[in-house]
């Protein structure tokens, strides 16, 4: 039973942390924009938060070149564009707490699979029900990209990307795809 038990929670934890380690994005536009006239972007300075690591900032750069540009908008290489690219990361230190019961039926407790009592006890019995909690800590990085238009000075779009922090190369690879799956969510033409 402290077999299955272990594989169980070793099982729950991955799960868990599986389910975190894809990257979340959630986007927002301003619907009277006409995203079909921007043609240039450049990438501003970062204002706040920690700085990222050569390899992410790299990763940002060349995933946000390569997503626009199949969109038809390039990186200005000098002067302001049409958009102007303001990033903003910032990281979380977060706790998973994962419960569960392992109630003992069928695990060779003397019951084989019947329940695990009897009538007349009011007492634990052989093969009582367990509970199990997996506590583990994690940190979450959170990548915002606000578009600005640079004629107007009005926001038009922002999205927020937002992953389980890794490695530098898994970083890396987690920027991208958010870029993209942002990118992805950026309207092309004119307001309806």
């Amino acid at each position: 039973m402290k077999s299955t038990a272990t594989h169980l929670s070793a099982l729950i934890a991955t799960c868990a942390l599986t389910a975190c380690s894809t990257v979340t994005v959630t986007t927002d536009y301003d619907h009277a924009a006409s995203f079909g006239k921007y043609k240039t972007y450049s990438l501003a300075p970062a204002a706040h938060g920690p700085a990222l690591s050569p390899t992410s900032e790299a990763a940002l750069r060349d995933a946000l070149r390569t997503e626009l540009a199949a969109r038809g908008i390039t990186e200005t290489t000098s002067g302001k564009g049409d958009l102007a690219i303001a990033r903003v990361v910032f990281t979380q230190d977060k706790v998973s707490v994962q419960q569960y019961t392992d109630w003992g039926y069928g695990s060779g407790g003397g019951y084989a699979g019947a329940w695990p009592y009897a009538y007349g006890t009011y007492g634990m019995w052989a093969g009582a029900p367990r509970t199990y909690t997996d506590v583990s800590q994690y940190t979450e990085g959170t990548l915002i990209l606000d578009v600005v238009d640079t004629h107007t000075k009005k926001l038009v779009f922002r999205g927020t990307g937002t992953a389980v922090v890794g490695g530098p190369d898994s970083n890396a690879g987690k920027i991208r795809d958010a870029v993209k799956k942002m990118v992805a969510a950026l309207p092309s033409a004119a307001p309806r």
